[in-house]
């Protein structure tokens, strides 16, 4: 992997936690790239799945089954490049990069998925635990892989999502070294976004999800867990790409992990009343 693409933004510009997110999607359609942890500060994030028309249906009922790991907020029309949620926006260049996969192999991973596109593709857009960040960060609790300059690290499950028509597959996890006493606050922020995967699927030990190792995860960079951190597991969007990978649809477009596309939406809009 080139590790000069997956720089998190903060390196290439200090302020892109102010960045307003047309102005994100303008230097990603320039050719900017790089993990958008602490990008555009408060402002929802989303993972990209396009399918070819004949299978968004499967799609649509994998989601609708597992909304842990693909919460759905945005499903495009057949061949639609916009979204209700980023006005202007084109879903072809907007993002700092893409994966395309033709009969589950990746094949690409352009800037730019212009000549990629097809006019049956049906785009989702599916909340993203970056959102969460932000509310973790103003509860108190470190986040340990933007303290560290790094993208997130994401693993892949030993626990099957269950399978809608053709797709299937594992459930993939982003994983955030907590201190034990930021955990309650932890559980408590993300929870309140359920839109966005909400609470932790698992803290504590990873070899309970079939994790031998935090450091080699399977997208995203390692990160240095201070001796006290506990381990914690979030459902992540990046599932759907490890389902084409065990379902091999003909076709498909995804973003890069770490790498996702900035809406307009405030993160506030998908919070959810706390209980008390």
């Amino acid at each position: 992997m080139n590790r000069t693409d997956d720089r998190p933004l903060v390196l290439v510009d200090a302020h892109a936690h102010a960045w307003r997110p047309a102005d994100a999607r303008t230097r990603f359609r320039a050719g900017l790239t790089g993990p958008t942890a602490g990008v555009a500060a408060g402002h929802t994030q989303v993972n990209l799945i396009s399918v070819p028309a004949d299978w968004a249906y499967d799609m649509l009922l994998f989601c609708q089954r597992n909304p842990k790991p693909c919460p759905v907020l945005d499903v495009t029309d057949a061949g639609s490049h916009t979204t209700v949620l980023a006005d202007g926006a084109d879903l072809r260049t907007d993002l700092p990069r893409y994966r395309v996969w033709r009969d589950g192999e990746l094949v690409a991973e352009p800037t730019d998925v212009r000549a990629h596109w097809r006019d049956d593709l049906v785009s989702f857009l599916i909340g993203c635990s970056f959102t969460f960040e932000w509310a973790l960060t103003e509860a108190g609790v470190p986040i340990r892989h933007i303290e560290q300059g790094r993208n997130v690290p994401m693993y892949v499950t030993d626990r099957q999502c269950r399978s809608a028509g053709r797709l299937h597959g594992p459930m993939v996890v982003s994983m955030r070294p907590v201190p034990p006493e930021h955990l309650a606050a932890a559980i408590r922020e993300s929870s309140l976004l359920p839109a966005v995967h909400g609470g932790p699927v698992h803290c504590g030990d990873p070899s309970v999800l079939g994790i031998g190792d935090l450091g080699r995860p399977d997208f995203g960079d390692p990160v240095e867990i201070a001796p006290d951190d506990i381990p914690v597991f979030w459902a992540c969007g990046v599932t759907p790409q490890a389902v084409v990978t065990a379902s091999r649809p003909p076709f498909a477009i995804t973003h890069a992990p770490g790498q996702m596309f900035l809406t307009d939406a405030r993160d506030a809009q998908y919070r959810v009343l706390s209980a008390a």
